[in-house]
């Protein structure tokens, strides 16, 4: 608890931030989903409020996902009331729930960290990429849209092309003034200054958006953004109306079974997303903290079952926010928790107040967040390690921006895979020369896929040479080695090639090398 009340200095003022990227980021995904928009911000309080208590993530933050859409829509659609659907997001976090006791969550610690990686640089040019429409004032899609296509047909790099030539000028200056700020705020001078901790970069940023859309809105109407450039919540009349906003499931599709169908295919994707999240954020924490990922798993659960009960989206743990939660210096999960309380009374006490903020004060936000996950650092660091490391950490990136976050992962993961049986081929079988001595070296395990490689510097060993095979460093020998190994001996009697072979005891008790051409330390003439 104390920890609790001694990071609030930090974690009040990134709670903020979070709040007022998470509101437009919350709407968009549930526009585009075919949902009412308070939808999303009901996930966005039970993300930030119930994931928050439960998860032991403390800087993860949890909503509506649009890599969640396109599964929701096609749900929307097939089901024969919006209820139905909010009764399959409860079967969802039902799912999860047994995922996280029958510990599945491990399944995240099995994508390589150059795949990690590669995901934050790729989220972080897409937000630069995204957001710059928004920046200048010209709005295509909604807000969150991470996909290379865009719901209004344009893509990732059309769009912020295009928006090039529909630049509103207050939006212009609000956004680049934004930009500056959150860069001034970086400098040494102003981090050692305590009232900017409080007053943080981001927050200065939202505050001079609304203050100078509100000053130059008394003079042409031109020089200030439009409705559709602001946030907009849905503001409710009383407090009946706001209830009203509240639905609840249809418990009489139980039986349907695209409610099941669509329950698991919820579970499934929105668990995957979650656990390649906290990986990332993880990695983004300066004190290095571990989030439990089968606790998680639960959190996550336990928030679905909730959202869809109230009649809120699905929610995932979400990089975007994440990511804006540790850029505004988050130190635990009471930021995440109090953003979502900010929007529970926010949206329920003045949301006209929120309707204030351009979005191209919080385009602001995430460009500068998307600078630093993607960061030149950051490959120039990747390209050092070797190809091995790098060809996955680019490819991660390139499939990421070309397609969405899960096929993208799941493409850099087989990069990954790649280079990692190609390092082991190259690594499983060592050679070495000396005038006519040859040594040939099989390493660690020896699969069949070694083969091509081993034949190649068996058959590359001139005549009249002496050639050692040792295989006292293998602890693994698959069959088809051995027998590419016995059919050299046999004809290299041919090439006047003496061999001997050096076997450990594992090898000889096994049988592995055919004991009637060579025995261990005997030679083959």
């Amino acid at each position: 608890m104390n920890k609790f009340f001694r990071a609030l200095g930090t974690d009040v003022p990134a709670a903020i931030v979070v709040f007022l990227v998470a509101v437009p980021l919350c709407l968009g995904v549930a526009v585009a989903s075919g949902v009412p928009p308070f939808a999303g911000l009901i996930a966005g309080m039970v993300g930030g409020i119930v994931v928050g208590f439960i998860s032991k993530s403390q800087l993860s933050v949890s909503g509506p996902a649009a890599g969640l859409t396109a599964i929701v829509a096609a749900a929307v659609i097939k089901l024969p009331v919006l209820e139905a659907f909010f009764l399959a997001v409860m079967l969802a976090g039902l799912f999860q729930v047994i995922m996280g006791i029958f510990k599945l969550g491990i399944i995240g610690d099995y994508v390589p960290n150059s795949v990690i990686k590669g995901m934050l640089a790729a989220i972080g040019i897409i937000l630069i990429l995204k957001q710059l429409p928004y920046l200048v004032g010209y709005k295509t899609s909604f807000e969150g849209d991470e996909a290379f296509i865009e719901s209004s047909g344009e893509n990732t790099f059309s769009s912020a092309f295009h928006s090039l030539n529909h630049l509103t000028p207050i939006a212009v200056i609000i956004g680049f003034a934004g930009i500056a700020i959150l860069i001034l705020f970086e400098h040494k001078w102003i981090k050692s200054k305590k009232i900017f901790s409080v007053l943080s970069g981001p927050l200065v940023v939202v505050l001079s958006g609304i203050a100078l859309n509100y000053f130059l809105s008394g003079f042409q109407h031109k020089l200030t953004v439009a409705d559709a450039q602001l946030v907009n919540i849905p503001v409710a009349a009383s407090t009946s109306e706001f209830l009203s906003f509240f639905k609840m499931p249809d418990w009489r599709s139980i039986t349907n079974p695209t409610v099941w169908i669509t329950a698991i295919t919820l579970a499934l994707v929105a668990s995957l997303e979650t656990l390649l999240s906290i990986e990332a954020v993880d990695k983004l924490d300066s004190l290095k903290r571990v989030t439990p990922s089968n606790r998680e798993l639960i959190a996550q659960g336990s928030g679905n079952i909730l959202s869809g009960f109230l009649g809120g989206l699905p929610l995932t743990s979400v990089i975007v926010r994440s990511s804006a939660n540790v850029n505004a210096g988050a130190q635990s999960n009471a930021s995440t928790i109090m953003h979502g309380m900010f929007i529970l009374l926010f949206v329920f006490f003045v949301p006209g107040i929120l309707n204030f903020i351009p979005l191209a004060a919080l385009a602001a936000i995430l460009v500068f967040t998307g600078y630093k996950l993607a960061r030149l650092t950051l490959f120039k660091e990747y390209y050092k390690k070797g190809w091995d490391q790098f060809m996955p950490f680019i490819i991660t990136i390139t499939a990421i921006v070309f397609t969405d976050l899960l096929k993208g992962v799941l493409i850099g993961i087989a990069a990954g895979i790649f280079y990692i049986v190609r390092s082991n081929f190259r690594s499983a079988i060592f050679s070495v020369k000396n005038d006519d001595h040859y040594m040939v070296r099989l390493r660690k395990d020896i699969s069949f896929f070694s083969k091509p490689r081993l034949k190649k510097i068996l058959e590359d060993v001139p005549p009249h040479s002496k050639l050692i095979i040792d295989l006292t460093r293998a602890e693994f020998i698959d069959k088809d080695i051995i027998d590419t190994i016995n059919e050299y001996m046999a004809h290299s009697s041919l090439k006047k090639v003496e061999v001997t072979v050096n076997k450990t005891t594992y090898n000889e008790s096994h049988n592995l090398v055919d004991s009637r051409l060579f025995n261990s330390g005997d030679s083959a003439h």
